[in-house]
């Protein structure tokens, strides 16, 4: 039996919906306001159609500069930047604004668009990696470790480039610090029950990076561990741990003995008394 490479998608049309592309642009210049949440989700390499590419990076720039985005001022960037005949003209511009059935429907147009570009990223992943194994000439583990970071990526940047405007940051800033205002509380985020920590942090806080440094052997893996016992078990919060120095079975020994009050030396060779395993079925 001979196995190919299947069907040719060779003259296959990429995945993409050229109205979900004119809808997005159109709710721009319709709707003030649209522009963000656009920017939110989409880049200009996310269009299939080199106009709409060059229509939206001239958006993008008028946004940027804080100028109105209309018929005038996009026809004028993209003449400036020899590119209105190559998208359409002035006519093709004041028809897009006639194609959207609903610009506050914007988000939704985006996602469409969102989701055929990556699409599109996939295949020609896919199809790269079919070149690469028929050729034979990379490491195995190489080939993989490839194939694994392309398609992470992609899937990181499967919400878009994240782009917000400062006044857009500011008003959630302001929403968020109204939040804090009613609570009344000192620690807003999840406290770890170590006070004077907590009290310098307000608890371990969404995005925050905090390092524990210190010699070797001086309790570091064992604070760290506490603190991942306190957030799950004390405040039911998801917690994952990753190490590069412990096993999954050092790790549950160490939270055991912390939980249990069991002597670790005891449970690492295994010279159990009986009082402790009372102790340890209850951790």
């Amino acid at each position: 039996m001979e196995f190919g490479p299947g069907p040719s998608t060779t003259h296959r049309l990429p995945p993409q919906n050229l109205e979900a592309e004119q809808c997005v642009l159109g709710s721009i210049m319709l709707q003030q306001g649209a522009m963000p949440k656009a920017a939110e989700t989409l880049t200009e390499d996310d269009f299939y159609r080199d106009a709409h590419k060059y229509i939206f990076s001239a958006m993008i720039t008028l946004f940027d500069r804080g100028e109105p985005l209309d018929l005038i001022t996009i026809s004028n960037l993209l003449k400036d930047s020899n590119r209105l005949d190559a998208v359409g003209g002035p006519t093709y511009l004041a028809a897009l604004t006639d194609i959207v059935p609903v610009a506050a429907n914007i988000a939704y147009y985006a996602k469409i668009v969102r989701e055929k570009a990556i699409l599109r990223r996939l295949i020609q992943t896919g199809t790269e990696i079919a070149g690469r194994c028929y050729e034979e000439q990379d490491d195995i583990d190489t080939l993989l470790d490839d194939v694994e970071t392309t398609v992470f990526e992609i899937s990181r940047a499967k919400s878009g480039q994240s782009y917000h405007s400062l006044k857009t940051v500011i008003s959630d800033t302001f929403k968020y610090i109204e939040q804090l205002y009613e609570r009344k509380e000192h620690i807003t985020g999840v406290p770890t029950e170590y006070h004077d920590f907590d009290k310098m942090t307000a608890g371990l806080q969404r995005s925050d990076l905090i390092i524990l440094a210190a010699r070797p052997s001086m309790g570091k893996t064992a604070l760290a561990v506490n603190m991942v016992q306190n957030a799950a078990l004390l405040h039911k919060v998801p917690v994952a741990v990753f190490s590069l120095e412990m096993s999954k079975e050092q790790l549950g020994m160490r939270m055991l003995c912390s939980i249990s009050r069991v002597d670790a030396q005891r449970l690492r060779t295994g010279f159990l008394k009986e009082q402790d395993w009372p102790k340890l079925t209850r951790a």
